[in-house]
């Protein structure tokens, strides 16, 4: 304890001394040290395999992305075990400002979100239970979906998990399986995720940012670890394991570039003297919802050409 007092109060110093690099030095020193102790997690991590298979697929099917905007229908539905919203019954304002941060995320990528209707649903099991592959979960969708492989569907729950046993923030199915089993497309997110909800620190709304990224062709940028291709996209540099919290200046990979967080005085040295890839609070990482940021023009062109091959946008 005492080592870290006076660490902190050499670090005071130099933020007097050098306020901008004592002040990242210290923001990292006090996030680190009481901030980390819960961790975003998602069920949409895919294997090797079905990489191979999607990207296979994606290669030989690819539609070159045009210049332009693409409009997404977003159909919300709410699941709850009873009327209250403790229960699960989230309120429209919630749904509303969740669309405005998801059109502010994705504001450089070309997409544009719209609310296109709400549907309120009170069952508990579905509210409980709507994990993964989960018989739950099939029941919901195939009572709820709505509308085509361009539009959105977003489901609310109270407690997702994992087959392993993990708890999840959400999960979502992507672009390529759409043709094979289009009820079950869509995104599954904590209804406590969206602005203003009690899941603190995810409790801005990028979890949906986050998922949504998934449901229009995006892997995690951790995807594949040091290897290539890591995740598909050229901008986002190799990673060898998700990142937590908000870190800054993390280098898991020998390959250039720092992970895609957030960025520290690190960063600056890196981007003038070494690798000029972006270097972005990524969207598709796991830190938490105020460190998220970004999509690299790399992802932009990804999720561009991913909508127009599988949601024929």
């Amino acid at each position: 304890m005492l080592a870290f007092l006076a660490l902190t109060l050499a670090l005071i110093g130099s933020a007097v001394a050098n306020p901008i690099t004592g002040r990242y030095l210290l923001w990292s020193l006090w996030r680190s040290a009481i901030a980390d102790t819960v961790a975003r997690t998602c069920g949409s991590h895919a294997s090797a395999e079905s990489v191979a298979v999607m990207e296979k697929h994606f290669r030989e099917n690819k539609v070159e992305e045009v210049d332009k905007k693409f409009h997404i229908k977003v159909y919300f539905h709410v699941i709850s075990e009873d009327t209250t919203a403790a229960g699960g019954n989230i309120p429209d304002s919630q749904i509303h400002d969740q669309i405005k941060v998801l059109n502010a995320d994705y504001a450089s990528t070309g997409v544009v979100w719209t609310l296109a209707g709400t549907d309120r649903t009170v069952n508990a099991d579905w509210y409980n239970h709507a994990d993964p592959g989960s018989l739950q979960q099939t029941e919901m969708k195939n009572a709820l979906h709505k509308g085509r492989a361009c539009d959105l569907n977003v489901y609310t729950a109270g407690s997702i998990t994992s087959a392993s046993g993990q708890s999840l923030l959400g999960y979502a199915t992507f672009p390529f399986y759409y043709a094979s089993n289009p009820k079950d497309d869509g995104v599954v997110i904590l209804g406590s995720s969206l602005p203003g909800g009690n899941a603190v620190p995810f409790d801005l709304g990028r979890t949906l940012t986050h998922e949504a990224g998934h449901w229009v062709g995006l892997y995690h940028t951790f995807q594949n670890g040091c290897s290539a291709p890591g995740d598909s996209v050229d901008d986002t540099p190799y990673e060898a394991s998700a990142t937590f919290g908000c870190p800054t200046g993390r280098d898991t990979c020998p390959a250039p570039g720092l992970d895609p967080i957030r960025k520290s005085i690190l960063y600056y040295v890196w981007a003038r003297f070494g690798s000029d890839r972006f270097l972005e609070d990524n969207f598709m990482d796991y830190t938490d919802d105020s460190c998220m940021t970004n999509f690299t023009p790399g992802q932009a062109k990804r999720l561009s050409q991913q909508i127009t091959t599988y949601r024929h946008l």
